[in-house]
């Protein structure tokens, strides 16, 4: 299978060249596309070389599927171009996540929507997908009512730009910002841009996002986003207020069956979730499972999953994964 990956020299199109090497996807042919300043670079893929090249060549080429990190700007011009040709595009960015028209896809929980026709499937956010794989088995279970999110977002959800402030910041050295403030020794409580509503973009992502992965409106979420000195992976803090009572062993035990979840939950021990262990794994990882001692039927649980794998490569190759199962490309 001929495959496209639209922004293969960035920090997550590097990802996703190591995930579908790991995860033996059949590529018979990789296309590697990248901006202008790019073309005639080379990346490597199995122990082969592989010139960058421009979109032109890449829609010439007539790969089965084109998966893009190339920025939302970049999407919007080029997903239409390559959907065009009869390419299934598996799109990474923001651009068409809340387009009524494409399917918004994490394959632990909606990944049934999908049909032929599909020809350009969104990506969630990183925070969105590790929260709804925990969220989906629980609300089939016992119905949610409100989910009450703050994340600890790592610094590779940026960018390089991103990490190489955090790592001149430990060092001493002066260099290029991509935060307002330092990052280093400090949390910033804002990702992305501010809204009208005095939310965050990532907030609001987080918001429609859930209710559209998991199919049901009447979910209510709210959330605040905070970008950490940290590498590996995202955190994220989760109350979750539901409409039936349950019982704390079952609700483990449902977790722990669950797809693509691993429960780390033995206080006992010292063993939860962290940045540190989610690192380079495909799983998304739950724990400090307790009852909310405050209100009725409520949850509290801390989730952590690796923001470059599960929260962006590993879902659009999952996604890539199913549609040649299924016999949809």
């Amino acid at each position: 299978m001929k495959v496209a990956v639209v922004g293969a020299t960035g920090l997550v199109g590097t990802k996703m060249l190591q995930v579908l090497a790991e995860r033996n996807f059949p590529v018979t042919e990789l296309i590697p596309v990248a901006s202008e300043k790019s073309i005639g670079k080379e990346v490597e893929f199995k122990g082969k070389k592989y010139k960058v090249v421009g979109y032109e060549d890449a829609i010439a080429a007539k790969p089965a599927i084109a998966i893009f990190s190339a920025g939302g700007g970049t999407s919007l011009v080029l997903a239409p171009l390559f959907a065009e040709a009869g390419i299934t595009v598996i799109d990474n960015s923001s651009a068409w996540r809340m387009d009524p028209t494409k399917k918004l896809v994490v394959p632990e929980v909606n990944a049934n929507v999908l049909t032929k026709e599909d020809k350009i499937i969104a990506n969630p956010n990183c925070s969105t997908i590790q929260m709804v794989v925990v969220l989906k088995p629980l609300h089939d279970r016992y119905k949610i009512k409100r989910v009450v999110v703050s994340t600890y977002q790592s610094v590779t959800g940026t960018g390089v730009k991103a990490v190489e402030q955090l790592m001149n910041e430990r060092k001493g050295i002066e260099g290029e910002m991509a935060y307002k403030y330092p990052i280093d020794l400090n949390a910033i409580p804002q990702i992305d841009v501010f809204l009208a509503n005095g939310y965050t973009k990532e907030e609001m992502k987080m918001t429609h996002e859930t209710v559209k992965i998991i199919g049901d409106a009447a979910i209510k979420v709210t959330a605040t986003t905070v970008r950490i000195p940290v590498m590996g992976g995202h955190s994220e803090s989760v109350n979750i207020e539901f409409e039936n009572d349950f019982d704390l062993d079952e609700l483990r035990d449902l977790l722990s069956k669950a797809p693509g979840v691993v429960v780390q939950d033995d206080i006992a021990n010292f063993i939860y979730p962290m940045p540190l262990t989610a690192h380079e794994k495909d799983e998304t990882f739950v724990g400090r499972i307790r009852r909310d001692e405050t209100q009725a039927n409520t949850l509290n649980c801390w989730i952590v999953s690796d923001n470059l794998r599960k929260g962006a490569a590993t879902n659009a190759v999952q996604i890539a994964e199913y549609l040649m199962e299924k016999g949809l490309v």
